[in-house]
């Protein structure tokens, strides 16, 4: 009887958790991929220049990866609904201090380090965690792309609704409003109560290993380190293009609209390659799909700025990048999965993202300071180029197998 009631619950709880924590990733990742749409109408407002406002996304990016390793341990400790919880407070915090800024300092408060943290509390990294407890490892690839693909589809939606809030009500008040979205993330975590100790993985002999020597593990661990340094030119391009793309657009003297639909559809496509990517990696060697993700980007990218910028060209990059946008982050989460088990996933793929968004941080910080200097953001373009290329050539010896551990501290699933 009480066999029956397990397995009944095994297969019944996991779509709950896994269908609010999309909606969570959906909430967290659509806002801050949306604040490109409010760097011109805030500037032109407070007369700040460019560098004040990608400083502001910069710290973002940076706070965002600190965070995320450290709220990852603490969800592994005291459970994913608390860190969760903190996250919709904080989102929404910084949010509205960005809305009611009068100087650089509350902007970079408010819509870098309190926005940041509130993302990083909530990010990928968490809400893919307690998924992994939670679903048989042999399906953990497919279940990451679909949680991913929900942080796209909130890239999708909040692109048109950002910009319609903002013709409607102007770039303060859609702040505002945005900020009361995220009070439902406490809500919806409720779902996302367990620790490293629940779920599937409570239901096989874990292995005793303290959180140092987890730390200790991984950092000498080769594959990990590539794996690692491979995901920092993921944020770099990602987040460039996020913060600096409506700008560089209106540049071109093309129509503001054509942004608003590259992003969207950077969103729409962004989903098709996540649910992608985690088909893909469920049969095919990860490293190597990471190796042709980075290399399809460097194509890309040069490939459209070497061709005339018309809405054609803006269009049709737009498509193909979503394709590539997030299809890294399947693979990257279920490759760390696989070499350490579970036990610490929160704490480990923190780290893997924060190297991330230092990247990020990178990206979108060199896109307003070289644009000031130099007037273009060609040299920033061209660099994500070359990272792309050095990404690719770091995940090739990269080697998709657990850890060698002595037979009693094999990673649990």
């Amino acid at each position: 009887m009480t066999s029956i009631a397990v397995n009944a619950n095994s297969r019944s709880f996991p779509l709950l958790i896994v269908a609010c924590g999309c909606l969570i990733a959906a909430l967290t990742f659509g806002p801050r991929s949306a604040m490109g749409f409010f760097q011109l109408p805030m500037l032109a407002e407070k007369g700040w220049d460019r560098t004040t406002f990608g400083l502001a996304m910069a710290i973002q990016n940076l706070a965002w990866g600190f965070g995320t390793p450290i709220f990852g341990a603490l969800a592994d400790k005291f459970g994913t609904w608390r860190v969760l919880a903190l996250s919709g407070i904080m989102y929404s915090a910084g949010l509205v201090l960005m809305a009611y800024a009068d100087t650089p300092g509350m902007l970079h408060l408010g819509g870098g380090l309190l926005v940041g943290l509130g993302v990083g509390s909530g990010s990928f990294g968490i809400v893919l965690a307690a998924f992994a407890r939670n679903v048989p490892a042999e399906r953990r690839s497919l279940v990451f792309g679909i949680g991913t693909a929900a942080g796209s589809a909130g890239m999708f939606l909040f692109a048109p609704l950002s910009q319609g809030l903002i013709s409607a009500y102007g770039w303060h008040d859609s702040l505002v409003i945005m900020s009361a979205m995220m009070l439902a993330i406490p809500l919806l975590a409720i779902p996302l109560r367990g620790n490293s100790s629940s779920g599937l993985a409570a239901q096989k002999a874990a292995f005793a290993q303290t959180l140092p020597e987890a730390l200790r593990e991984a950092l000498g661990h080769r594959s990990y380190l590539l794996l690692t340094s491979g995901f920092f030119v993921c944020g770099f391009q990602v987040a460039f293009i996020t913060a600096h793309f409506p700008a560089y657009i209106a540049d071109k003297g093309i129509d503001a609209r054509y942004a608003v639909i590259a992003l969207a559809l950077i969103g729409f496509f962004n989903i098709i390659g996540s649910l992608s990517a985690g088909f893909i990696g469920q049969r095919y060697s990860k490293p190597m799909f990471l190796v042709w993700i980075y290399l399809g980007r460097s194509i890309l990218v040069a490939a459209f700025i070497l061709l005339p910028q018309t809405p054609a060209t803006v269009i049709v990059f737009a498509v193909l990048m979503g394709l590539l946008w997030l299809s890294t982050v399947p693979p990257t989460n279920a490759l760390v999965a696989i070499m350490f088990g579970t036990r610490h996933l929160g704490l480990l793929g923190g780290i893997v993202f924060f190297s991330h968004q230092i990247g990020s941080f990178l990206g979108v910080w060199l896109g307003g300071y070289l644009y000031d200097r130099f007037g273009t953001y060609d040299p920033v373009w061209w660099l994500g180029v070359a990272l792309g290329l050095f990404a690719a050539i770091v995940h090739w010896p990269i080697r998709e197998r657990p850890v060698e551990r002595p037979s009693q501290l094999a990673p649990a699933e």
